[in-house]
């Protein structure tokens, strides 16, 4: 039984924070300040959970949740990820003060679905877990205080995402038919024999098409300039970091199962890949609102994460693995210097920035060590991740798919640097107050900017552990 315990320590933190955070809300008046306390504490335990989870190995629940380094790696990136985003969260202004203890509740069960996600080896428990982590989401975009802009982004989240929902359980119903299990492992045993054949295609695509959705991939991007847009700052961070590592997870786990032997697989991802980096770059380069520039850039970046998987090797598993770390760390840079400039909660335009060198040098400085790291600038953590998934691509012999990804990491670097640009060169249209950058903040900047430099010059000790991790899902 303690064994069973420790297997399921990193969920088991995250459901006692869930459980302390519905205590914490029942009371009609709140003290936020101490709400958010709780909070941090909790979500640092969770963190300390994550690690002494991390080489536990074993199965649970009529062996349908695996726990393993793979597992364990990505459980551990999305506790590190919810407990970053709590970080800014102290000043909730997007989001009305009688609804913030609920905003924490379901920040924290839908990084518990997560959590799940990444274990699950049954269909069904893998489907329970999306779910989850899905419906907590739809309830976090519309709680937004302003405008209706978030109700409207909440519609449409929710509408695409139960239609991707329902495609994704379809999917499986035709995985079942072929194989007549739930089970991965069976499915994994069993599935290269018909691969071949156009319905089990068709079932493992439809399968995918949730997680592409998760992961706003081509063609399944569509919410994502709303959503991004709509939702609180705080909300839109989260969304962007954590949901993209589980993402991440579950697609190595689903694509492995056809043991790299389907070319009609293959060929759908690679379009797949070409369509979302190219799509994204070229919308992001006319976008006014940062965050629908992020929003775009995510699906670009999506893309260059899809070229690490596609290959379905162990490099390619690894470095994708890397790249998802990489971009959870230099995109919650990006974002969080949205938040500390928009910290009335409005939407920031990309004129916003203008003299925020002089407003706020260190979170100019993140923010344009952010957006060098998101188009592949040496020596930072994004150069280095997309150095290795366009390594796996060519050792696989994609040598066309590099060539097209380094093309489009090139023409992000327009609307990159427009951004730097309003940051360092342009001049504000009136008069702008200096930000006050905390003791927290600032010390969150420096381990961001460490952080961002670290990983990008010694990446070794993270791919081990990547490689090490993929070795299990074979």
């Amino acid at each position: 039984m303690a064994g069973d315990l420790l297997l399921f320590l990193p969920e088991a933190a995250c459901l006692l924070m869930a459980l302390a955070l519905f205590g914490l809300s029942l009371p009609r008046v709140q003290d936020q300040r101490r709400v958010h306390s709780w909070t941090m504490g909790l979500s640092l335990v969770m963190v300390a959970a994550g690690l002494a989870g991390l080489f536990q190995e074993g199965s649970l629940f009529f062996e349908a949740y695996r726990v393993d380094l793979f597992s364990q790696f990505f459980k551990l990136l999305l506790a590190v990820a919810l407990f970053l985003v709590l970080s800014i969260c102290r000043q909730l202004t997007g989001v009305e003060e009688r609804y913030q203890p609920e905003f924490f509740l379901f920040l924290t069960t839908c990084t518990l679905g997560m959590m799940l996600m990444v274990s699950a080896v049954e269909l069904m428990t893998l489907y329970v877990a999306l779910e989850l982590s899905s419906f907590s989401l739809y309830i976090l975009v519309p709680l937004r205080s302003g405008d209706n802009i978030d109700v409207e982004a909440g519609v449409k989240y929710l509408f695409i995402g139960i239609t991707a929902s329902c495609v994704m359980l379809f999917g499986m119903s035709y995985i079942f038919g072929a194989v007549h299990s739930t089970y991965l492992a069976k499915i994994a045993a069993t599935l290269p024999l018909w691969i071949h054949q156009p319905g089990a295609v068709i079932g493992l695509l439809l399968t995918l098409s949730g997680l592409l959705f998760k992961l706003a991939a081509f063609p399944f991007h569509f919410w994502a300039p709303d959503v991004y847009q709509g939702a609180a700052n705080q909300v839109t961070t989260y969304i962007a970091t954590a949901s993209k590592a589980a993402a991440v997870a579950l697609l190595i786990r689903l694509t492995a199962l056809s043991a790299g032997t389907s070319l009609y697989l293959l060929d759908v991802l690679m379009a797949l890949c070409v369509a979302s980096m190219t799509l994204g770059n070229l919308a992001a380069m006319v976008q006014s609102d940062l965050k629908r520039m992020l929003a775009y850039s995510s699906v670009a970046h999506a893309g260059y994460v899809l070229m690490g998987v596609l290959t379905m090797t162990r490099l390619g598993y690894s470095s994708a693995m890397f790249y998802s770390l990489a971009y959870m760390v230099m995109n919650f840079a990006a974002f969080m210097v949205v938040v500390k400039v928009a910290s009335g909660g409005q939407d920031l335009k990309i004129s916003d920035l203008a003299g925020l060198h002089r407003r706020a040098p260190l979170l100019a400085l993140t923010l344009m060590l952010a957006l060098f790291s998101l188009a592949g600038i040496p020596p930072t953590v994004g150069f280095t991740g997309k150095f290795l998934v366009f390594a796996a691509a060519m050792q696989d012999g994609h040598f066309w798919l590099v060539l097209v990804g380094m093309i489009n990491a090139t023409l992000s670097l327009y609307y990159y640097l427009m951004v730097i640009k309003a940051a360092y060169l342009a001049e504000p249209a009136g008069p702008r107050e200096a930000l006050a950058v905390s003791g927290p903040t600032r010390a969150l900047n420096y381990a961001l900017i460490a952080a961002m430099v670290y990983l990008g010059l010694f990446p070794r000790q993270v791919l081990e552990l990547a490689e090490q991790a993929v070795r299990n899902i074979f």
